[in-house]
């Protein structure tokens, strides 16, 4: 069974979950939801985002709370999964406080970890760097990790999507890739 990483990313409330949902649920593979948020009772605002996905989501689906390992979460799933992974951004921000040389070496051992799997990931990443160039350091460290972790994934995906506005894009199609 031929396995497929598929990379959709895209603004904030563009529909990229919604496409990613999508996708999984076609696949004829048992689904694990990958968050990597973390559930602040709290913050109601959040909870109420995070019930919104809930309620799209078959019940079925597996559900996984992974806030910082994903390397080793991957490597624990068979090739009868489909693992949908929501979002790198996220996953970017529960990590912002690494030195550089342990992010380049977590975010280079994560696309490794991608390329040589063998089940069906999608990965769902938000498009940051559209706006202006935060004024602060920390602003500045997301989006410049975020923007490169997306290129990084994008480089080993089978199929990258842009979704926009509600409309979704097939960036493999469309586009020319960069070669560097």
């Amino acid at each position: 069974m031929v396995r497929q990483v598929i990379l959709i990313t895209g603004p904030s409330r563009s529909g990229k979950s919604e496409w990613a949902e999508f996708l999984a649920n076609h696949k004829q593979k048992e689904v694990t939801y990958v968050a990597t948020g973390y559930l602040d009772l709290s913050d109601l605002e959040w909870r109420a985002r995070i019930e919104k996905h809930k309620k799209r989501r078959p019940s079925h689906w597996k559900i996984k709370e992974e806030m910082y390992n994903l390397t080793s979460l991957i490597s624990q799933y068979t090739d009868s999964h489909c693992l949908l992974i929501d979002s790198l951004g996220t996953w970017t921000a529960n990590l912002l406080e690494e030195n550089e040389d342990s992010w380049q070496n977590i975010s280079k051992n994560f696309t490794q970890t991608i390329q040589n799997s063998t089940i069906d990931i999608i990965l769902v990443a938000e498009e940051t760097g559209w706006g202006l160039v935060p004024d602060y350091p920390m602003g500045r460290l997301f989006r410049d990790r975020l923007g490169a972790l997306i290129r990084e994934v994008s480089s080993c995906a089978d199929i990258v999507y842009l979704v926009t506005g509600g409309y979704v894009l097939n960036l493999s199609e469309l586009g020319i890739k960069l070669v560097t």
